[in-house]
C-alpha cells in the first residue's frame, strides 16, 4: 500500500520535477565565473539541507538526556544512517567532513566568494535568527525565500511532512538535478575538481542508497493515513517550486 502512495506522490510532483531537471540554468553554466555564481547561492541550500536532516534526527530519535527509546527502530536506523553519510562523509582525499564543509572546500578551490556564507554562519553563532542572518548578507530574494521556506517546515511542520520535503524536495531530486551539470564539467577546469567530486558523490550516494532509505522513512511515518500523504505531497510540491525559484534567481545573476 505504501508503495502505491509513493507512486501517487511522485506522479503529482513529476511536472515540476521535469521543469527542474530541464531547467535552462544548466546550459547557461558556460564558464568558471558562472559556476562560482551558482555555488554562492546554492551553498545556502546545502546548509539548510543539513538543518532539515538534523531536525528529522531530533524528531525521530532521542537526542536529549536522559536517553529513552523514541519512535520506531526502523525509522531511527534510517535517519541515523543518512546523518552518518551526510555529516561525516569523506572528501577526495579520504578526510572526514560534512557535505556542507566539502562544498565550502570546493568553493575555496574554484575561487568562489565564501565571505557571505561565513558571515551568515557567524551571525547565527552570535544569536541571529536564520531570517535575520540571511537579510544581513543582502542575498537575492529567491535565495532567502528558499531557506526561509525550509525553516518554516522545520519550525512548524510535523515529522512526516519534514521527511517528505527532505526526500522529494531535496534527496530524491539531487541526482537528476545535477547530472547535466556534471557532464559539462571537463578536465579543462581543474579548479572545479572538488566541486565535481561533490556532485558525483551526491549522485552516487543520494541517487541510490539514501534516496531508498528516505522513501522508506516517509512510508513509515505516513503509513496508511491519507491526510498525512496529502500533507506530504503538498509540502513536497511547495519545496520543488521554491527550488525552481532559486534556480530562476541564479539564472538572472548569470545572465
Amino acid at each position: 500500500m505504501e508503495s502505491q502512495h509513493i507512486q501517487t506522490l511522485q506522479a503529482a510532483l513529476q511536472p515540476v520535477r521535469e521543469q527542474l531537471v530541464n531547467h535552462p540554468l544548466y546550459n547557461s553554466l558556460q564558464n568558471i565565473d558562472h559556476i562560482r555564481t551558482f555555488t554562492q547561492q546554492h551553498v545556502y541550500a546545502v546548509w539548510d539541507f543539513m538543518s532539515l536532516l538534523k531536525s528529522l534526527q531530533r524528531h525521530l530519535t532521542c537526542v536529549t538526556l536522559p536517553w529513552v527509546p523514541q519512535g520506531n527502530g526502523n525509522t531511527r536506523y534510517l535517519i541515523n544512517e543518512i546523518v552518518l553519510g551526510e555529516e561525516t562523509d569523506i572528501d577526495e582525499n579520504g578526510v572526514r567532513m560534512s557535505h556542507f564543509e566539502l562544498y565550502l572546500k570546493a568553493m575555496d578551490q574554484m575561487g568562489a566568494d565564501t565571505v557571505p556564507v561565513q558571515g551568515f554562519l557567524n551571525s547565527l553563532q552570535n544569536g541571529a535568527t536564520v531570517q535575520q542572518a540571511l537579510a544581513a548578507e543582502n542575498l537575492p530574494a529567491s535565495t532567502q525565500q528558499f531557506v526561509n521556506y525550509t525553516f518554516s517546515v522545520i519550525e512548524n511542520a510535523p515529522a512526516h511532512v519534514q521527511a517528505a520535503v527532505f526526500t522529494f524536495g531535496r534527496e530524491d531530486l539531487i541526482p537528476g538535478m545535477f547530472i547535466s551539470m556534471v557532464k559539462e564539467l571537463s578536465e579543462s577546469h581543474p579548479q572545479v575538481s572538488t566541486f565535481r567530486y561533490y556532485l558525483e558523490r551526491h549522485i552516487e550516494v543520494d541517487g541510490d542508497h539514501h534516496s531508498h532509505l528516505a522513501m522508506e522513512m516517509v512510508s513509515e511515518l505516513c503509513g496508511s493515513d491519507g491526510n498525512k500523504w496529502k500533507e506530504a505531497t503538498e509540502a513536497s510540491l511547495a519545496a520543488l517550486q521554491q527550488r525552481k525559484q532559486l534556480w530562476d534567481g541564479v539564472l538572472k545573476l548569470i545572465n
